[in-house]
C-alpha cells in the first residue's frame, strides 16, 4: 500500500508530500534511543550510531548508564531517569555523553516516557549535537533579526510565488500588513504595479537560478496613494542544501528620492537644451514671421502639443506697441503662427496665420498683454474654453481634441509687450506646472528680442524700400528715337535692399542720357545715397555733359560723401547722328545686340568706381557707339548676373544666350531676364534698362550740332 492510499490521499482529503534529503532534520541529524524500565536499550536509530559511534548491535541490550555515562555523572543520570520513569515530567537539557572513541561530547537532550498496550513503561531520548543545535539556533536568530530588522524590504516567496514572509520594513512600503501578504500572490496583494512584469521575472529567477538585481518600478501603493513612488527590487532563487528549489527571495529598497532627483536633474537638462537650441534655431533671420514660426515649431513636443504667436497689430504697423488696460479694454492681434506636435484639428481652433483679431478684456490674451504676466490654467474646465477659444465653435472643437492644460507667456521685449505666446496640451497628460511657466517664459523672452529686432529691421527695410522707389523714376517719357523698357526689383530679404539705380534723362536736340548705377552697400544709408547720386546726375545729364565729365563730377560728389563707393554706366544717345557715348565708372560692361549678329559685352574702358579714387578723383573714358534702328543697348547692375554660386563668366554667357532672341520685345525680354537669372531669395537688388533703337527723322545740320 503506497503513502497516498495509507493517508487516504484523493479528492477532499490531504496526499503525502515526501520530504527531499538536506531539511533542517536531516541538518540536526536528531538520534533516537528507547530504554526500557530498567536502562537497558531496546532501540537504537542509525543517526544515535552517528552521534555515539556505537552500532545497534553494540548497543541493543545494553545499560546506556554504563555505555554513554562517564562513571562520575552515572548516579546524576539514574536519578533523571528514575524521575521520569516515575511520570515526574520529561526532562530536557545538555549533558556529556562518552563516545566510543572515549571522546567526551555535550549533547542536546529531550527524555520523555513512553507507555505499550500492555502498560509496560520506556523511556525515549532524542539528541542531537549541542554544537551543531546552538549553531543551528544562531542562524535562526540572525535571520530573524536581519529579517525584522533591516531597512530592506524582504519577503520569501513559495514556488507558486506567494508570500511566505513579509518583513516590517516591506509592509511599510506597500502599506499593507503581513497578513495581506501571506498566502496572496503578488498580482492579489499590489494590483496597483505592474504585475505582469514583476511576476515574469520572478518566474524568470525560479527557472534559471540567475538573479535579477535592480529591477526598477514606479507605481502609487496604499500607504501614499497620492503619490508616485520608485523601487528598486533584486530577486534571488532559494534552495535547500540538497539544491532543491524551495521559493524565492525578494529585496525591494524606495528609492523614490533618488529617482526625482535624477528626474529633476534630467529635466533640468531638458529644459538647458530647450534654451540652448532656442539661441541657435529662433531667430535666425530678421524676418518677424519666420522668427514667430521658429518659435511656434520649438516649443510643441517639448514643451506643448499646440503653440500660437499672436502680436499686437501695433507691432506689425511699425508704431510703438499698443497694449490694453488691465481688465477693460479688448486687444487687437495679428495672428503670426501655430504649430501642432502631431496632426491635429485644434489647429483650426486658433486664428489663421495673417488674420487680425479683436478679443475682449476676458479673453486669457487679452488678460496677458494687458497685466504683462503669464497666465496659467493648469486643469482646463469647460467655462474656461470660452474664455481660451476664439468663438464657441473653436471652443467646442478644442474639448473634442482634448484640451486640458493652456498656459500664455507675454512676448516682452526691451520692456515692450509685443504679444503671446499660447501653449496648450491635448495628449501629453500633464498639466502645465510652474515650472513649464518659467521655461516657457525664459523662451517667449529670448524669442521676443528676436522678433522685436525683426520687427525694426522690416521697418527699416521699409523705410529703405519706400525711399528707394520714391527716389525711382515714374515710367520715362517717350524718348526721340528709343523704345525704353525698364526694371528694378529689391531684394527678396529686407537685408539686400539697396542702392540700385536707373534713369532715362531728357536732353537738349532730342537726345537721351540713359543711367544705371549701384550704391554699395544696403539699407536706408544706401537708398538716401542713391537718391543724392540720382538727382546729382539728372542735373548733370540735362547740362548735356559728355557722359566722362558725368562721372568725374560724380566721383567729386562721391568722394565727399562719408564711405560711399559706387559703380555706374552712363550713356548719351543721339537719334539724329544714330550715335552713343558710353562711359563706365567700375560697372559691368553693357551688352549691344545688332540684328544678325550674336549679342556681345562691349570692351569698353572700365574706369574705377565713383569714390574709389579719393578727392583727386579717377579717370574715366567716353565710347562711341554706331547704333542704328533694330540695335539694342542692355545696361543692368550686378544683381541680374552676380551668384554666391556661380563664375562671374559663366552668368555673363548666359545673360548673352538669353538676349541671343531680337524678334521679343523689350518689355517681354526684360520679363524674361528676370525670370532666368534672378533667384527668388537673391540677397541683392537689382535694375535693368533696355533701350531699343527706333526710326528717328533726320534734323537738318543746324539743329543736329552739338
Amino acid at each position: 500500500m503506497v503513502a497516498s492510499e495509507a493517508f487516504g490521499a484523493g479528492p477532499g482529503s490531504v496526499g503525502v508530500v515526501p520530504s527531499e534529503p538536506g531539511g533542517l532534520l536531516d541538518v540536526l541529524s536528531v538520534a533516537a534511543v528507547v530504554l526500557d524500565a530498567e536502562g537497558r536499550i531496546t532501540l537504537w536509530s542509525p543517526q544515535a550510531q552517528d552521534l555515539f559511534g556505537w552500532s545497534a548491535p553494540e548497543a541493543l541490550g545494553r545499560y546506556a548508564a554504563k555505555l554513554l555515562v562517564a562513571d562520575e555523572y552515572v548516579d546524576v543520570v539514574l536519578e533523571l531517569f528514575a524521575k521520569v520513569m516515575a511520570g515526574g515530567g520529561a526532562w530536557a537539557g545538555v549533558f556529556p555523553v562518552r563516545h566510543k572513541d572515549g571522546s567526551t561530547r555535550l549533547v542536546e537532550f529531550r527524555n520523555m516516557r513512553l507507555l505499550d498496550e500492555h502498560g509496560g513503561v520506556y523511556a525515549l531520548g532524542i539528541a542531537c549535537d549541542e554544537a551543531v543545535l546552538r549553531g543551528v539556533e544562531r542562524d535562526l536568530a540572525l535571520s530573524v533579526r536581519l529579517v525584522a530588522q533591516s531597512p530592506l524590504g524582504l519577503a520569501v516567496l513559495d514556488t507558486d510565488l506567494r508570500y511566505v514572509l513579509v518583513n516590517p520594513t516591506l509592509e511599510r512600503i506597500n502599506g499593507l500588513p503581513a497578513e495581506k501578504h501571506l498566502g496572496h500572490t503578488v498580482r492579489e496583494a499590489l494590483p496597483f504595479l505592474d504585475t505582469e512584469v514583476i511576476e515574469a521575472s520572478m518566474r524568470q529567477v525560479l527557472e534559471t537560478g540567475v538573479p535579477l538585481l535592480d529591477q526598477f518600478a514606479i507605481g502609487r501603493t496604499p500607504a501614499d496613494p497620492n503619490r508616485d513612488h520608485a523601487w528598486s527590487g533584486s530577486y534571488y532563487r532559494l534552495e535547500d542544501p540538497s539544491g532543491r528549489v524551495i521559493g524565492l527571495a525578494l529585496s525591494v529598497v524606495d528609492v523614490t528620492d533618488r529617482h526625482r532627483a535624477a528626474a529633476e536633474a534630467a529635466e533640468a537638462r531638458r529644459r538647458l537644451d530647450l534654451i540652448a537650441r532656442a539661441s541657435v534655431t529662433v531667430g535666425t533671420t530678421l524676418d518677424l514671421e519666420r522668427t514667430a514660426r521658429e518659435l511656434a515649431a520649438l516649443v510643441v513636443a517639448d514643451l506643448a502639443d499646440v503653440a500660437t504667436v499672436d502680436v499686437l497689430d501695433s507691432v506689425l504697423e511699425g508704431s510703438a506697441p499698443t497694449a490694453p488696460g488691465p481688465g477693460t479694454e479688448p486687444a487687437l492681434f495679428r495672428a503670426l503662427a501655430i504649430a501642432a506636435a502631431y496632426e491635429t484639428a485644434a489647429v483650426h481652433a486658433a486664428d489663421p496665420v495673417g488674420e487680425r483679431a479683436s478679443y475682449p478684456a476676458e479673453r486669457l490674451v487679452t488678460r496677458c498683454v494687458s497685466t504683462g504676466r503669464p497666465v496659467l490654467v493648469a486643469h482646463v474646465t469647460r467655462p474656461d474654453l470660452e474664455h481660451i477659444a476664439r468663438d464657441e465653435a473653436a471652443a467646442a472643437l478644442l474639448a473634442q481634441e482634448g484640451l486640458h492644460s493652456y498656459l500664455a507667456v507675454p512676448l516682452t521685449a526691451r520692456g515692450q509687450l509685443l504679444g503671446v505666446l499660447g501653449l496648450l496640451r491635448t495628449r501629453n497628460p500633464l498639466p502645465f506646472n510652474h515650472d513649464d511657466v518659467t521655461l516657457a517664459g525664459e523662451l517667449a523672452t529670448r524669442a521676443a528680442i528676436a522678433i522685436d529686432n525683426a520687427r525694426w529691421y522690416q521697418h527699416a527695410a521699409d523705410t529703405a524700400l519706400t525711399l528707394q522707389r520714391h527716389l525711382l523714376p515714374h515710367p520715362p517719357p517717350q524718348a526721340a528715337g528709343l523704345e525704353i523698357a525698364y526694371r528694378y526689383q529689391p531684394a527678396a530679404a529686407a537685408s539686400g535692399i539697396g542702392g540700385d539705380w536707373f534713369d532715362a534723362i531728357p536732353q537738349a536736340m532730342d537726345k537721351t542720357a540713359l543711367v544705371v548705377g549701384d550704391v554699395m552697400g544696403h539699407g536706408v544709408h544706401a537708398a538716401a545715397t542713391m537718391g543724392q547720386l540720382r538727382t546729382a546726375t539728372r542735373t548733370l545729364a540735362e547740362l548735356g555733359l559728355d557722359p566722362a565729365r558725368v562721372l568725374r563730377h560724380l566721383d567729386h560728389i562721391t568722394a565727399g560723401l562719408d564711405q560711399t563707393i559706387a559703380t555706374c554706366v552712363c550713356a548719351a544717345y543721339d537719334p539724329h547722328r544714330s550715335r552713343c557715348r558710353v562711359a563706365l565708372a567700375g560697372h559691368l560692361p553693357p551688352v549691344l545686340i545688332r540684328a544678325g549678329q550674336a549679342p556681345e559685352l562691349l570692351d569698353l574702358p572700365t574706369g574705377v568706381p565713383l569714390g574709389a579714387g579719393g578727392l583727386g578723383g579717377g579717370r574715366f573714358e567716353t565710347s562711341v557707339l554706331e547704333l542704328i534702328p533694330g540695335d539694342r543697348l542692355v545696361l543692368y547692375t550686378d544683381g541680374l548676373v552676380e551668384t554666391r554660386d556661380d563664375a562671374l563668366d559663366d552668368r555673363l554667357n548666359l545673360l548673352l544666350s538669353l538676349l541671343a532672341d531680337p524678334g521679343l520685345p523689350p518689355e517681354a525680354t526684360c520679363d524674361r531676364l528676370l525670370a532666368a537669372l534672378r533667384h527668388p531669395d537673391a540677397d541683392d537688388d537689382v535694375a535693368l534698362v533696355i533701350a531699343h533703337v527706333r526710326p528717328h527723322p533726320p534734323a537738318d545740320e543746324a539743329t543736329a550740332t552739338t
